[in-house]
């Protein structure tokens, strides 16, 4: 603001001197704040084992599920059925991307779905 006073030739007031701090406690949050992003493919039932470590873990996962998909979608049900249930247990959320990704995201993090 001060810039731009100076420009419109009006005086400052001392509540624009004064800067405002917001204190954040961050012990809250076991990341810190931060997140990892893991790209990992479903190519079998028994890729969820390490897919629901990395979730619970506090990492997003962007999974792509068309190897399996192809492969046998009755075993692609039950395999996106278990994360499911794993991210409802960690108050996580999972969506659906397109027909062949789905996102899961550790508790604090959700999706927005228009």
């Amino acid at each position: 603001m001060g810039f731009l006073n100076k420009l419109l030739n009006e005086p400052e007031t001392e509540q624009m001197n004064e800067a405002e701090y917001l204190e954040i406690d961050e012990s809250d949050s076991p990341n810190h704040g931060k997140f990892m992003i893991r790209v990992e493919t479903l190519s079998d039932f028994s890729d969820t084992s390490i897919i629901q470590e990395y979730v619970r873990n506090g990492d997003i996962v962007w999974v792509k599920i068309k190897p399996l998909k192809e492969k046998d979608i009755t075993e692609l049900k039950r395999a996106v059925d278990r994360l499911r249930k794993t991210c409802i247990a960690i108050n996580g959320d999972v969506a659906g991307v397109d027909e062949d990704y789905i996102v899961l995201t550790p508790n604090g993090v959700s999706i927005h779905r228009r």
